[in-house]
């Protein structure tokens, strides 16, 4: 655990160096220019810097709550969708059968519609994921420097959708589906009108349909539920006003701590004289750490605006698809060789 959190922390350091580095330069040419040129006159107080801190703080507080609020609610959608998804697993190799039924299908036959169904819904899992990883123009926490420089990309940006589907539907169901604008709703209506096709023939009792049309339509509710978090973004003039408040306090803050440095030096001229000429260069390490505080908790808020855009700290819905489709094939009989894989990890990452 102490190893895991001394990596978690250069993590972090590594993730904000770009940001730092910043800090250090601004800071620097306000010490310099103090130090080697006479500005004694250039300071403001500290009252309406701790008014903008105390504002600044509220704003990042308020952000990061709604932002946790996003996230959390997206991992309990995908949460229901694991539950569900195992319920209509079930229930599909339970129900069909030839209790009702005009015409007896043999156990390979039932075996095969409790496939083509199961496989529909791995379908409509990639659907959907496919669609959370679609880019918004609102969505830009991929384009920065750590993110571009580790190469940081969910599975959906190296495959097509229609690749990605080819293996779970028919030639003709794939056809329809691609016409579609909303992909996962189509797949939503074939399965049901599977479901009432074996209903009608008397391979599902009427009362299984009832439940098993019950199961979609949570489905559809969760798809709702994921598709208004992905289309509805953070409200921007709570993140642009935030962003602005920060910059600000950072960008007024060495006014007020270089002269105070400044002056506790001038108060040590008597006693510590080489210590006092030098004193005001304390002022970098304190502005950074101030600077890095402020800065990494705003940052935390942005990158979790959008928790389905296929960044580091977003919900990993790529591995819970994945991981809900490896349990049905399994249920199903499959081989572990004819099951693909869990989706890698990058950089201790999940996607």
């Amino acid at each position: 655990m102490y190893t895991r959190r001394i990596y978690s922390a250069i993590e972090v350091a590594a993730w904000t160096r770009f940001d730092t580095l910043q800090f250090i330069g601004i800071i620097t040419v306000w010490v310099a220019a103090y130090f080697f040129l006479p500005l004694d006159w250039l300071k403001i107080p500290w009252t309406p810097l701790a008014l903008i801190g105390t504002a600044v703080a509220f704003v990042i507080g308020f952000q990061n709550n709604s932002v946790y609020g996003r996230i959390w609610e997206s991992r309990k959608i995908w949460g229901g969708i694991v539950n569900t998804s195992r319920t209509l697993g079930m229930w599909i190799q339970d129900m069909i059968g030839n209790e009702h039924a005009n015409e007896s299908l043999s156990p390979d036959q039932i075996k095969e519609e409790a496939r083509k169904i199961t496989y529909r819904h791995i379908a409509w899992m990639t659907a959907l994921r496919h669609a959370m990883r679609a880019q918004r123009p609102w969505e830009v926490t991929h384009r920065h420097k750590t993110n571009q420089e580790w190469q940081l990309t969910p599975p959906e940006r190296d495959a097509s959708l229609e690749d990605d589907l080819k293996p779970y539907l028919s030639a003709e169901d794939l056809k329809d589906i691609l016409s579609k604008d909303n992909k996962q709703t189509a797949i939503l209506y074939q399965q049901s009108r599977h479901i009432r096709s074996l209903k009608d023939k008397g391979h599902i009792w009427e009362f299984s349909f009832l439940e098993l049309e019950g199961v979609l339509k949570d489905l559809f509710t969760l798809q709702g539920q994921s598709e208004r978090i992905k289309n509805f973004p953070y409200p921007r003039q709570y993140a642009t006003i935030n962003h602005f408040f920060m910059w600000m306090l950072l960008l007024f803050l060495p006014m007020a701590m270089v002269p105070q440095f400044a002056e506790i030096g001038e108060s040590l001229k008597e006693t510590y004289p080489t210590v006092s000429k030098y004193f005001v260069w304390l002022s970098i390490p304190f502005y950074t750490a101030v600077g890095w505080v402020f800065h990494t908790m705003e940052r935390i808020g942005r990158t979790g605006e959008n928790p389905f855009e296929g960044t580091s700290n977003d919900v990993p819905i790529s591995t819970i698809a994945r991981g809900i489709e490896i349990d049905l094939r399994q249920n199903l009989g499959e081989k572990k060789e004819e099951i693909p894989k869990q989706f890698e990890v990058q950089h201790h990452v999940q996607f």
